[in-house]
């Protein structure tokens, strides 16, 4: 191996560039998400069933936008694009906190939050598949897995510091001064991709809605003529639709519910309930980081299907046991605090195998697409692997109001362990 293929991927000045602003922007969009979330069931009562409908319409806006930004991807500057995409956000968010500062009503602060989520996942379906489709442009081959991995350690850090620190700020800061510094944090962002260069060579064909609809549909064919990555679509698509009932539903909702109303519970008087949501995103955020600076050392494997649905199986299995402790330990009221260790460790182990799925498989993807279709290969896979998420949540939102949190992690752990051992046996998803 020459020195070459010996050096950091971060003696790349363009990747530091793409890591500074993405790790200033999501961890905007980190601190928001965690805000709106308990926002709205603070200012609803509590109202689950309109929390999962804000993340329904959030995911739809994203999905209907992000075959839109493949095909702009591929034919546009990707660096133009995302930072436009993060001041418009940043002016967005800004826009935003003033309307609420000026019309203060709980009403109508919920209808400019929707509207927000809707416009801002506009733009950042736009900008999600540009931004996905550009570390190939910018690093080797060989640093692909080296690159992905220090994004994953990227994310791992904004989850323990980010899910703290949004609690803190969330607790001492009012709402528009902490969706204020969010839109901040977007524009920065943008300001810093303004440095990145790649080398683009623009498209000599002029866009039009014909021409984009045959590149949208190029990608699916595309896909179409790989089996292994259309059958880990699929399997995808499943996932999602059975984790988020747990990741974006149950976890607020039981802070806001079962430990809020506990009259007692571990280190209530050092801990809110927000600083224990955050406890877990830290836990989460510290086995991720461990994962992805282990999957950073590693050579980059050609192949990773069958390791990946062994993975997928074990994630269920924790899923299995959360689920478990729930219903002994808070459903039947036998200790909350036992489910608070249960579920930390549950985060510690979901995260870790988080990154050891997520690293290989985006390292995979990016090494057999063609790199002129990769934008569009990209967004056609995440609104494939994201299409029934709307759904989920409005789904998940009605089971917690009808039966509550039990009920939705049987469903959740049901669907996901199902789908786990579906892809376990899957000979096309052993190609990949």
């Amino acid at each position: 191996m020459n020195d070459k293929e010996n050096m950091n991927v971060f003696a790349n000045r363009n990747f530091r560039l793409v890591f500074l602003g993405a790790l200033i922007s999501e961890m905007g969009s980190l601190l928001y998400s965690f805000a709106v979330s308990f926002y709205i069931l603070q200012i609803t009562g509590n109202n689950a069933f309109l929390q999962g409908l804000y993340l329904a319409c959030c995911s739809v806006a994203l999905l209907i936008t992000t075959p839109v930004g493949g095909v702009l991807g591929d034919r546009f500057n990707k660096v133009r694009i995302m930072y436009v995409c993060d001041y418009l956000k940043g002016a967005l968010i800004i826009l935003g906190t003033v309307l609420m500062l000026l019309l203060p009503q709980p009403e109508t602060h919920l209808t400019i939050l929707f509207a927000l989520g809707i416009v801002g996942n506009v733009v950042s379906g736009i900008f999600s598949p540009v931004a996905g489709s550009l570390l190939p442009y910018i690093v080797e081959e060989h640093q692909l897995q080296q690159a992905n991995a220090y994004n994953t350690i990227r994310g791992s850090l904004e989850s323990i510091f980010g899910a703290v620190l949004a609690a803190v700020l969330y607790g001492i800061l009012p709402i528009h001064v902490l969706f204020l510094a969010v839109g901040i944090c977007f524009v920065i962002s943008g300001f810093t991709e303004m440095f990145i260069h790649h080398e683009h060579r623009p498209s000599e064909e002029k866009l039009t809605l014909k021409i984009a609809a045959a590149d949208m549909a190029e990608g699916i064919r595309y896909l179409k003529g790989q089996k292994a990555m259309l059958a880990l679509l699929v399997a995808i698509l499943f996932i999602n639709f059975f984790i988020t009932p747990l990741t974006e539903n149950f976890m607020p909702y039981f802070v806001m519910t079962d430990l809020s109303a506990a009259p007692s519970y571990l280190f209530k008087d050092l801990m809110t309930p927000e600083l224990w949501s955050s406890a877990f995103g830290v836990c989460f955020g510290i086995s991720s980081l461990l994962g992805a600076a282990i999957m950073s050392s590693q050579p980059q494997q050609e192949k990773c299907g069958h390791v990946t649905a062994l993975r997928l199986c074990a994630f269920a299995a924790v899923m299995a046991i959360i689920t478990g402790g729930y219903w002994l330990l808070v459903d039947r009221g036998k200790s909350i605090n036992g489910f608070l260790v249960v579920f930390t460790l549950g985060c510690l182990a979901m995260g870790y195998l988080i990154s050891c799925i997520n690293i290989p498989v985006n390292t995979v993807i990016m090494r057999i697409v063609d790199l002129d279709k990769l934008s569009k290969v990209s967004s056609v896979m995440s609104v494939g692997s994201q299409g029934m998420i709307p759904l989920a949540s409005v789904i998940s939102g009605f089971i917690l109001e009808k039966w509550g949190c039990t009920v939705l992690l049987v469903f959740a752990m049901l669907g996901f362990s199902a789908t786990a051992l579906l892809m376990l046996f899957n000979r096309q998803i052993k190609e990949l």
